[in-house]
């Protein structure tokens, strides 16, 4: 069995449209985002747009994105990857509409860092003394 930190973040991200295909069929607008740790994507999904209602009735949803609409959408949120430098952590969302027939998609990401992670790579000892800001505790 092969394991997800075996696979490249494109084929992982290949993988999450693959699982939300069915619930894009019935989306026209929303967010879909992954969260990535170690350039692993664990968790994802989709944030729907509200639905909205007035008099005590909810609006019928229109018609989800069509078969060509989700393939595009794939592949631009695959086209994404080629933006991210240099961050293992993080997440990338993906807003999406239908105008006029089109799939419109702005793609937004965020890489997160852990202080941690950075007094392993920089000890303490040096990092006052380098830089002329002695600590006063």
């Amino acid at each position: 069995m092969v394991k997800i930190d075996q696979l490249s973040l494109a084929r992982q991200l290949d993988l999450v449209f693959k699982e939300l295909d069915n619930e894009l069929a019935g989306l026209d607008s929303g967010v879909v985002f992954v969260q990535i740790r170690n350039n692993v994507i664990g968790k994802f999904g989709i944030r729907h747009n509200p639905i909205s209602g007035r008099n005590g009735q909810l609006e019928v949803e229109n018609e989800g994105l069509n078969e060509a609409q989700r393939s595009s959408f794939r592949v631009m949120a695959l086209e994404t990857l080629k933006f991210k430098k240099n961050w293992t952590h993080g997440e990338i969302s993906y807003d999406f509409t239908v105008r006029q027939g089109m799939i419109l998609v702005d793609a937004t990401m965020e890489s997160n860092y852990n202080m941690a992670n950075l007094m392993i790579r920089y000890p303490r000892a040096n990092t006052y003394k380098d830089s002329g800001m002695e600590s006063t505790s």
